[in-house]
């Protein structure tokens, strides 16, 4: 930390951005940015999980395989990762962040779902990050896109192009929240489209969300950029529905 850096703790101590507890060295969650308490809260995705969608399952299940959906139809994406489960104070955080004006929650969930990347995708630069768009109007009510500020730290963590102007969001959506999956994939259809479908023609796309529940919004987005040619798309999301 810079000299700077530490007057300014001495100033303004640290505070977790969920529970507000001053943050130290004693009650600091891993460096993260969230107090011991809270972080200890967001479980990690582990095995056995579906390796196409990325939904856990229950322990019992012992390894690895595909879901009965991604059986039935594979999505349009080529895989979904993400490191936690979408429940607890990661749950709380996330809301906080995109419905109560927290953006400053976007930085430390921004480097945890960056040191994801890294370690799932590994340092591929011919990735190409982009994004889930929000509408115009949604853009307006909230102020910010959730998705691109956490896209932001991925491409940076990656050392990937960024490109969040391509894909658009092209007609205004009801909330996913409370609908049924079928409710889901026609709520978003043809919901998106690509401005300039050259820019992914025969590039690999890294796609950018902060939840995936039943991948929805991810398969659809994945679907134009497939359709503009691209030559694969992989899902990060920082949080995913827990096992089934």
């Amino acid at each position: 930390m810079s000299l700077f850096g530490k007057v300014l703790d001495l100033i303004y101590p640290p505070r977790c951005p969920i529970c507000r507890v001053f943050l130290s060295k004693d009650n600091a969650g891993e460096d993260t940015g969230f107090c011991r308490d809270c972080f200890a809260g967001f479980r990690k995705i582990t095995s056995p999980l579906c390796p196409v969608c990325g939904k856990p399952f229950l322990p019992e299940a012992d390894e690895d395989h595909w879901c009965e959906e991604c059986l039935r139809k594979r999505p349009r994406f080529r895989a979904l990762g993400a490191p936690y489960v979408y429940e607890g104070s990661l749950m709380t955080a996330i809301h906080r962040y995109k419905y109560g004006t927290r953006r400053y929650l976007g930085h430390p969930l921004g480097r945890l779902l960056s040191a994801f990347a890294v370690q799932w995708v590994g340092r591929p630069a011919d990735f190409l990050t982009m994004p889930v768009p929000l509408n115009t109007r949604r853009l307006r009510e909230r102020g910010f896109n959730q998705s691109l500020e956490l896209a932001k730290h991925v491409a940076l963590g990656l050392g990937t192009e960024l490109n969040f102007l391509s894909l658009k969001r092209v007609r205004y959506t009801k909330p996913q929240t409370g609908l049924g999956k079928e409710d889901r994939r026609k709520n978003v259809r043809k919901a998106f489209d690509l401005a300039r479908p050259e820019t992914v023609k025969g590039r690999r796309i890294l796609l950018v969300d902060d939840v995936a529940t039943t991948g929805s919004t991810l398969n659809e987005c994945a679907r134009v950029l497939r359709r503009a040619k691209s030559k694969d798309v992989l899902c990060l999301v920082l949080a995913r529905t827990g096992p089934l």
